[in-house]
């Protein structure tokens, strides 16, 4: 195994602010994380273009029916797997929409197996496997830039014509990365040298967050600051789903648990039949004829065309 030379990248690179970290007293230690642990938003933010070209490009993606991958090993994979795994809850995704793929598969998420991140094959395999197409769309996650399983991800994806997405916390002109979109969270050195669990893995999750409800707004599951696509599984997420009919369009509670069993716990559909005064099959209707937007479906007149 030919073993490179990282050195020079700043995720490898030692912290001169932290060079007494063993020596410190507990309270200073958790000082020094606290002031430190505010680069990864100055990161998140100097990266704010790079993220709406991203959002922008996914979701035109996405609504021509094409999907989002995550691929990535170690921390970056898991963060990746975390933020797909999010997505069915917090906006009643098809699981097959937002996927994460992590180098070393499910076992690799409770136990390490950073081993497979040198294999860039594998990286093309885990998203053939999967039926990655031209109309997809793949993020590669790699903290320091130079993980052999990312770069053959996404030179598979350019290679067939998918939308390449690169998400890494090194500046471009220490690693280039194959890619549409160049997203570059600049944390520098680590307060444990090379621990990109710690900085980068922070500015990682801000990022990711940041796209996947930006997507997701964009494809019209969010009305106002509500994530009306919630799906109604379990009590705290009802009393959810109650509270956010009585404040959006006044629903008193005992009536919107009615609506929401017309509407199969669907939030959008019971405050579109509510508000549009239809029924659950008109409003389905209404609300697919309008990209499944809320605002533009209420915007509809009553005697328009479905």
């Amino acid at each position: 195994m030919t073993v490179v030379d990282r050195g020079h990248l700043l995720t490898e690179q030692a912290n001169p602010r932290s060079a007494d970290l063993d020596l410190l007293p507990t309270r200073e230690l958790v000082d020094l994380f606290c002031s430190e642990d505010r680069v990864p938003q100055q990161a998140v933010a100097a990266a704010a273009e790079a993220l709406t070209a991203a959002i922008d490009a996914i979701a035109r993606r996405l609504q021509a029916g094409g999907r989002l991958f995550y691929l990535g090993a170690g921390t970056s994979g898991r963060l990746g797997v975390l933020d797909a795994a999010e997505c069915p809850p917090t906006f009643c995704t098809d699981p097959e929409l937002v996927q994460g793929v992590l180098a070393g598969g499910p076992p690799a998420l409770l136990r390490s197996s950073e081993g497979r991140e040198d294999e860039a094959d594998a990286g093309r395999h885990d998203l053939e496997v999967r039926g990655f197409g031209p109309e997809d769309c793949l993020v590669g996650i790699a903290a320091g830039g130079t993980t052999p399983y990312v770069h053959g991800g996404l030179l598979h994806a350019r290679g067939i014509g998918a939308l390449a997405i690169a998400m890494a916390c090194v500046p471009v002109e220490q690693v280039v990365l194959p890619c549409d979109i160049d997203i570059r969270l600049v944390t520098g050195p680590e307060l444990l040298a090379g621990s990109t669990r710690l900085k980068a893995g922070t500015a990682t999750k801000m990022a990711l967050n940041i796209l996947s409800t930006g997507v997701m707004v964009r494809l019209g599951k969010v009305h106002g600051n509500r994530m009306v696509d919630v799906s109604v599984t379990n009590s705290k997420l009802e009393d959810r789903a109650l509270r956010m009919l009585e404040d959006l369009a006044a629903i008193p509670r005992e009536r919107g648990r009615t609506l929401l069993e017309a509407a199969d716990g669907s939030v959008k559909l019971a405050l579109l039949m509510e508000l549009a005064g239809i029924d659950a099959a008109s409003a389905r209707q209404r609300l697919a004829a309008q990209g499944c937007s809320l605002r533009r479906a209420l915007a509809q007149p009553a005697n328009a065309p479905q």
